[in-house]
């Protein structure tokens, strides 16, 4: 099922780029000063969502086709899984993604520093959502 296996495809994607942040993304800007942090923290995050968000929609409509054609609770509850990234960003993650969009690289300091701390513990709940996604569409293809 074609359907399935992009499903499967896109729900990895989502999964690698938001494990990478976390194992090595994250760690890395972490050791910058706090001016440099926030200041790589913030295209670094407007172009990882854009790729992120695409991919939890598009596996979430792959996946719900594949659930339609399959008639099989795997690919739906896989599906939710993934799309379950948008409100858990919506309403975890925005708030302190907007405090950090409000303060110029030029003002950073502990502050900044301990919200982007506090932005790495929450996206690591997205690489979580993310792996259980994956491992619902990889059971479901397995069918």
């Amino acid at each position: 099922m074609l359907a399935g296996q992009l499903a499967l495809i896109a729900a990895a994607l989502f999964t690698g780029a938001a494990v990478y942040v976390n194992v090595a993304e994250q760690p890395a800007r972490l050791m910058l000063d706090d001016r440099a942090l926030l200041a790589e923290w913030k295209p670094a995050y407007n172009r990882g969502f854009a790729m992120q968000a695409s991919l939890a929609i598009i596996g979430f409509l792959l996946g719900v086709i594949a659930a339609h054609a399959g008639m099989d609770w795997r690919w739906v509850a896989g599906a939710f899984v993934l799309l379950a990234n948008w409100p858990f960003t919506l309403i975890a993650i925005l708030p302190t993604n907007k405090l950090l969009m409000e303060i110029e690289p030029q003002n950073a300091g502990p502050k900044s520093r301990e919200l982007i701390q506090k932005w790495g513990r929450l996206h690591a709940v997205r690489s979580m959502l993310g792996a259980t996604a994956t491992v619902l569409f990889l059971w479901a293809s397995l069918k």
